[in-house]
């Protein structure tokens, strides 16, 4: 895709999943966000904490390796951190089509580079056994009464391809991107949509290469072959592997104009 001069440069880490998720981020972070100029960078932090949930001491590590906003998806409740009214969470975000009694906002509006930007965050309903309402509703309601942003940014965390991209064509041209997460697979469909809306199916994740979706491998393949519950862990050693989109969007029309997906297997 053409260069665009000047862009406001947003990056996008899929799921970040155990200890080598977050080593692998903030190597990479620590390399490039100054070097390549990103204005933002969000992360679905759901699975940081040895796979399930978020801490406050690893929620601190994410903002300290140069992360400024933290998504989050069906795993949010696990790790009880959320809700000690000492820790500071101000820069994550949950569900927004959670119940309200739940801790923390589903949206959150920065200025960055001069610019309005917006996160929200959504779960999905199809082959997801939580109880929460619809994603489409809460959306809309953010649209409609919340203040306006320049850009606006949507992680979509849901489980079924069809959701994703009935979500993403439903507020085409309303909001900036549509990036999927939660299935810890980086899709091969990103595209720009028919009004200007960003979307693909899945960022993919951060975490080992060497497992079953950043889990270990024995435990997720006896659990799969025999129906038994294992216990659920992550390994600590081993190759990472990093699963991003670099979006370059631009500052007049507000609008993604080129982007990448980044996909590496790193040691």
């Amino acid at each position: 895709m053409p260069s665009n001069p000047n862009p406001f440069r947003l990056l996008f880490l899929g799921d970040i999943v155990g200890p080598l998720g977050r080593e692998v981020v903030a190597e990479y972070l620590k390399a490039h966000k100054a070097k390549d100029k990103i204005d933002l960078v969000v992360a679905n932090g759901e699975n940081t904490t040895h796979g399930h949930g978020l801490s406050h001491s690893h929620y601190e590590e994410l903002l300290k390796s140069g992360i400024d906003v933290i998504t989050s998806g069906n795993h949010f409740l696990n790790c009880k951190d959320i809700f000690q009214p000492s820790y500071d969470f101000s820069k994550e975000i949950r569900p927004l089509n959670f119940d309200p009694i739940c801790p923390l906002k589903g949206t959150i509006l920065l200025e960055v580079s001069g610019l309005r930007v917006r996160i929200s965050n959504l779960l999905g309903r199809v082959f997801i056994n939580l109880c929460q309402s619809s994603p489409f509703l809460a959306l809309e309601e953010v649209l409609g009464k919340e203040e306006k942003a320049d850009i606006h940014l949507v992680d979509f965390h849901a489980e079924a391809t069809a959701e994703k991209r009935c979500l993403s064509e439903y507020f085409d041209g309303q909001v900036t991107a549509v990036i999927g997460t939660h299935t810890h697979v980086q899709t091969n469909d990103a595209k720009l949509l028919e009004q200007g809306t960003f979307f693909l199916t899945d960022v993919g994740m951060n975490g080992a290469y060497d497992s079953v979706l950043g889990d270990i491998k024995a435990s997720s393949i006896y659990r799969t072959r025999t129906g038994m519950p294992t216990p659920m862990d992550v390994p600590r050693t081993g190759k990472k592997l990093l699963n991003a989109v670099l979006l370059e969007i631009d500052r007049e029309t507000k609008k993604v104009n080129s982007f990448t997906l980044l996909n590496e297997i790193r040691s």
